[in-house]
């Protein structure tokens, strides 16, 4: 988390001084423009590709973002994907997090030759507008989280916010068309990978399984996910977590899920199942349960060196899993594929499952109102 800490506490230091964020970068006009032409850029961009493609049905993956490469890469694995699921549809990708979006828009990031790349996500109420400007008879809007937790709510609000249209100024949509989407229940939700307790964490779990099952023979395979705190665990998605822990286990005791952000449930916990299951040195598989591997993977669970380890502190949240089973008696190892970790939506076999609540994604009200009974 050390990367990404330092950069929110620079964006709060120039926050206080300027009326616009910006990224993280010296070319603050640049930064600017682009934020303030959002509307422009993407109702141009979403007009263009449904002349050119002339479908009416849109796909809107909502994701928190990242500002790895390969997180990039695995978005555009993800939209070629629902390309494919999906042929009548046109396939949008959009970024939650606005730290994620302005990093990506400003050219942070290089391709695999070296080359700067600029891309641009945006935010889900954008790319919602700018649909919705497009006039598609048809949205599906999938959350690309893995659990209904804070995240999640946050997608379900832009949903909710684009129906009821009250959140631009200057907004062209009409209620005629809002209303028409409505009247034919033509707008729907996607749910988190693990939203069913019954139905998607055993498949999860299968599916993790057939991928990892080799490992469990010789030694521990932890799995870090994130995690909401206490008082963010909306839906109270935080026990997604432990209900995986108990299917995995009931396959092989080899298996452990912990989190960067729930409480009794960091790494420090997972240790201290190990060991209450006679576990106490031995080889440990680290894989980011994550849907792509960024910050979180790339530092929180497979840092190495002096940087990722207090000894003071050694359950602090700036040591990485790596560092700490390591230190802790344990020889830790991160498998990698192209010289990164795996994210979950590089694996085949869980993409399928959030592609099949795409394909069953419910109309967006009867969603809500599940979600939200007393409203």
């Amino acid at each position: 988390m050390k990367k990404i800490k330092s950069f929110i506490v620079a964006t709060m230091t120039f926050a206080l001084v300027a009326p616009v964020f910006t990224a993280c970068s010296s070319d603050d006009d640049k930064t600017y423009e682009n934020i303030v032409s959002e509307y422009t850029v993407n109702d141009e961009m979403v007009a263009k590709q449904k002349a050119q493609s002339k479908k009416d049905v849109a796909v809107l993956l909502v994701a928190f973002g990242s500002t790895w490469n390969n997180a990039f890469q695995a978005f555009d694995k993800t939209k070629a994907e629902y390309e494919k699921a999906f042929p009548e549809a046109d396939v949008y990708v959009c970024f939650s997090s606005d730290i994620c979006i302005n990093r990506a828009s400003v050219g942070e990031n290089v391709d695999d030759e070296g080359n700067l790349v600029k891309r641009d996500y945006y935010e889900p109420r954008y790319l919602l507008h700018a649909i919705g400007a497009a006039k598609y008879s048809k949205i599906y809007v999938q959350s690309l989280q893995v659990i209904p937790g804070e995240e999640f709510s946050a997608v379900v609000a832009s949903v909710k916010k684009f129906m009821n249209n009250g959140y631009v100024a200057n907004a062209h949509l009409d209620d005629e068309y809002l209303a028409q989407l409505a009247e034919d229940e033509a707008i729907f939700l996607g749910m988190p990978l693990l939203n069913d307790p019954e139905v998607d964490v055993p498949e999860v779990a299968r599916q993790l399984n057939a991928l990892y099952s080799s490992e469990t023979q010789d030694g521990a395979v932890a799995f870090m996910g994130h995690g909401n705190p206490d008082k963010y665990d909306t839906f109270k998605a935080n026990v997604r977590y432990t209900q995986l822990e108990e299917t995995l286990q009931a396959i092989n005791p080899n298996y452990f899920v912990g989190t960067v952000d729930m409480k009794d449930n960091f790494k420090q916990d997972v240790m201290g199942r190990m060991q209450d299951k006679g576990i106490s040195s031995g080889k440990v598989y680290l894989h980011a349960l994550m849907s792509i591997a960024g910050d979180h993977a790339h530092n929180d669970m497979a840092g190495e060196g002096a940087e990722y380890w207090d000894p003071d502190e050694e359950e602090s949240e700036d040591n990485s899993w790596f560092e700490y089973f390591n230190h802790k008696g344990y020889t830790a190892t991160v498998p990698v594929v192209g010289n990164h970790p795996q994210g979950l939506l590089e694996l085949s076999g869980i993409l399928n499952v959030w592609i099949k609540h795409t394909k069953e994604a419910e109309f967006f009200e009867d969603a809500y109102h599940s979600m939200y009974p007393e409203e």
